[in-house]
């Protein structure tokens, strides 16, 4: 099933994002976690890409296994780094010889050890060019692809940002889901720019509830987040408490997705770095 055919249903579109690990147990017990989660009845689950070795063979073997053992849509992320165009193909191939259908077109992060983005000779610069080679060679794939409400880490300029995005949407993009953000008020202006641009189609909020601060601290660093200083506040009283904190994340996730449904959100994607416990707290309450 395609995911742009989930839209407009009249019920939000709820979908969760992994990552491969980087060993077999840990392949099991994600494939655990994603049954733990398949109770809430996700709209479709998505797993993230690692470029090149058994990183990026576990995306592709994961992806196909949820889809084929568990029946739940799964969504394949998919990034330029260290790939030509001819091994994009193949990977295109492999994946829709194994009937997934969807695939989040994604430029990726530089290499380990590196600080910024070099495409492979035969390989892509941009998610943009990804899109329009899917589109070109004939894939019948539903492509996604990414937004950032709070721009791109490496562009901060919010104008040049929207421009990058525009072009990638008119590559042949089907929706967009957003970085994760933890200030609502950014992605409703982000809405705002994107719509004035023209882009129409669905965009759904990307959401990660804090289970850990530093860990939060250091992956909103990665991503160009923001911890707005009322969430950092709330996070040092109860810096102590582990439990406490988790519970401070999950009513912070639960009052960002309750307004964004409230705001017309089509949907919400979480983050759950492979955890089951916050993800599914945040959905009961917000009785998904």
């Amino acid at each position: 099933m395609k995911i742009s055919t989930l839209f407009g249903r009249g019920t939000p579109v709820v979908s969760f994002e992994f990552f491969p690990p980087k060993t077999e147990e840990g392949v099991e017990q994600l494939y655990r976690t994603v049954e733990e989660l398949r109770r809430c009845r996700p709209s479709f689950v998505s797993v993230t890409f690692g470029a090149g070795g058994s990183t990026r063979d576990r995306t592709l073997d994961l992806v196909s296994r949820i889809q084929r053992e568990l029946g739940v849509v799964t969504m394949a992320h998919l990034t330029c780094v260290g790939s030509t165009r001819d091994e994009i193909g193949a990977i295109l191939r492999r994946l829709a010889d194994s009937g997934v259908e969807n695939v989040l077109a994604l430029r990726g992060d530089p290499p380990k050890g590196e600080t910024s983005f070099v495409a492979v000779p035969g390989g892509f610069r941009f998610a943009s060019e990804l899109v329009g080679y899917i589109r070109d060679q004939g894939f019948d794939f539903c492509v996604g692809a990414a937004c950032y409400p709070e721009g791109h880490v490496e562009t901060r300029d919010l104008d040049a940002d929207l421009r990058h995005l525009v072009t990638k949407v008119s590559a042949g993009v089907d929706f967009l889901v957003s970085q994760l953000f933890f200030d609502n008020e950014d992605f409703r202006a982000f809405v705002r720019r994107a719509r004035a641009a023209g882009i129409d189609f669905p965009i759904v909020p990307g959401l990660m509830p804090v289970t850990n601060v530093g860990q939060t601290e250091r992956f909103t660093q990665l991503c160009g987040s923001r911890i707005p200083q009322e969430l950092h506040r709330r996070l040092r009283i109860v810096a102590n408490d582990p439990a406490a904190v988790v519970a401070t994340g999950v009513q912070w996730s639960v009052d960002q997705g309750r307004a964004l449904l409230r705001d017309g959100a089509p949907g919400l994607h979480f983050y759950t770095l492979n955890r089951s416990s916050a993800t599914l707290a945040v959905h009961a309450a917000l009785g998904l």
